[in-house]
């Protein structure tokens, strides 16, 4: 399904800031469409001369009407005189009698939004930007009871600043909306005086198991703020004195008895002058907890492959040691290549602990991997060209960590054997990385396998339970035509996806 921004470039002349508008508007569709107990569908002006539907919210506090979306759909025939006449006139139009979808009385009214013209909020677009349509079901007729009322107030007193450039307010700040609370999660309603008016039974209740007594109605919401916060050792927000008195778009947090709520207002507007606030609530206890659990969790785990990392360099370090104070040659060697295995898991781990994700950028991994190479020419008096092409793209840990290990193995080996005796060589590692697979090359320009026999040496053994064994990849050598040995190796990443699911 296409998005708000595409459809609007597809159909309409409406420049990035009207888009921008209309992205904050449909961010609150979900909470007009609550407090309306009614679908909201959003259509923009085509270039033909008709309406295209770019948005369509239902309501959770009542039943849909429309159970199929109506988001990139030109507007009904019956609806068209009737928006045509709110986008002309720029003002409010009601159905004058009840509208029939699909057998369902409904009503239906108009609502133009017109944008502010600037992030300083003076002036009103010339013409609205776009249409609001509310869908009323009117066959579920019962008596309202109170909160139903004050939600449809509430509703109305939204659509007519919404009418008049005065939602959504460009004051409020953007930013993540987790926890962000709904209608339906607790509503209180200020007058202009910060004095609550009216305040949903979830609303109440929020407030109750932060330790307030009774009932809020008649209350000030900031005096009742202040008692709850009082005495509390704990950090207030600033801005909390401007959410709870209903003077600012803002959101904050308030905690009290170990229990968090999340308050966000929204100052209401009445021909210009402010007139009272809706005040949503919510208890966002098990978010926050759930959200320190993971800040908590990921800083344990940055920390575990930080000392992962000196460990393992704690390790190199004293296989090189030993290694140079060795004075059989095979021991030193062996010491020397064991300590270039850790050092190659070190830094899978170094990168590790320096971000949050358990992915890895290979790209990176494997350029430090490669500095090994220069330890092992300079023991064999040998200067080696390494040439890296291609990607490798994001890996897990799990699987950066044997291929680091594989590939280490395979160019000091082509270092080791396929240079060997040469003053100076080339080793080419190529990378190829799809969505189903990735594919390695790793060649040099040296004297070739003898006969084309793979060598039989721990570092082979190593190369092949690695690939195979761990990564369930398959690997090859092969003699090139002319001198060199190429390495292939074959990773199906699906399979590796599989296996982590």
């Amino acid at each position: 399904m296409s998005t708000l921004s595409d459809l609007v470039h597809e159909h309409s002349d409406a420049d990035e800031t009207d888009i921008e508008w209309l992205h904050l508007l449909l961010a609150d569709g979900q909470l007009i469409a609550d407090l309306a107990f009614a679908d909201i569908v959003l259509w923009v002006p085509t270039r033909t001369g008709t309406f295209i539907a770019v948005g369509h919210a239902r309501p959770s506090s009542s039943a849909t009407l429309f159970y199929r979306d109506f988001v990139g759909q030109e507007v009904r025939p019956e609806w068209r005189r009737q928006v045509t006449e709110a986008y002309e006139s720029a003002q409010i139009v009601d159905s004058s009698s009840p509208d029939w979808y699909e057998e369902t009385p409904t009503r239906v009214r108009a609502v133009p939004v017109v944008r502010r013209p600037g992030r300083d909020g003076t002036g009103v677009s010339e013409h609205p930007i776009a249409i609001i349509t509310r869908h009323t079901n009117l066959s579920e007729a019962r008596m309202p009871s109170r909160q139903e009322l004050t939600f449809n107030e509430c509703a109305n007193d939204l659509f007519a600043m919404i009418a008049a450039g005065d939602f959504p307010d460009l004051a409020a700040p953007s930013g993540p909306r987790r926890g962000a609370p709904r209608a339906n999660d607790g509503l209180v309603r200020l007058d202009l005086d910060g004095t609550v008016t009216f305040a949903s039974p979830n609303g109440l209740s929020a407030f109750n198991r932060m330790g307030f007594a009774g009932e809020l109605e008649g209350q000030s919401l900031a005096t009742v703020t202040t008692r709850l916060l009082a005495g509390r050792p704990q950090q207030v927000d600033e801005s909390l004195p401007l959410v709870v008195t209903g003077r600012a778009p803002w959101r904050t947090d308030i905690e009290s008895r170990g229990v968090t709520v999340t308050l966000r207002t929204i100052p209401l507007f009445r021909d210009g002058s402010r007139i009272g606030a809706i005040v949503l609530v919510r208890d966002v206890t098990e978010v926050r907890h759930q959200e320190r659990e993971l800040i908590t969790k990921d800083a344990t785990i940055r920390e575990i492959h930080h000392r992962v990392k000196n460990n393992l360099q704690t390790v190199a370090s004293l296989l090189r040691i030993q290694a140079r104070r060795s004075h059989a040659e095979s021991t030193r060697e062996a010491l020397t290549q064991a300590m270039r295995r850790v050092a190659a898991i070190a830094v899978v781990h170094d990168t590790l602990s320096e971000g949050l994700s358990q992915n890895v950028d290979f790209d990176v991994v494997f350029s430090r991997v490669l500095m090994l190479i220069a330890e092992v020419a300079s023991s064999h008096n040998t200067v080696v060209r390494p040439v890296s092409t291609g990607t490798f793209g994001t890996l897990p840990s799990e699987y950066a960590t044997p291929l680091a290990l594989a590939l280490t193995e395979l160019v000091t080996n082509a270092v080791e054997h396929g240079l060997e005796g040469r003053p100076d060589g080339e080793v080419e590692i190529i990378a190829s990385r799809s969505d189903d697979a990735l594919s390695v090359k790793v060649r040099d320009n040296g004297g070739g396998m003898p006969e084309g026999k793979v060598g039989s040496g721990l570092g082979t053994q190593i190369v092949r339970t690695l690939i195979q064994g761990e990564l369930g990849g398959t690997i090859d050598w092969h003699t090139l035509e002319g001198e060199g040995t190429e390495v292939t190796i074959d990773v199906p990443l699906l399979y590796l996806q599989k296996r982590r699911a």
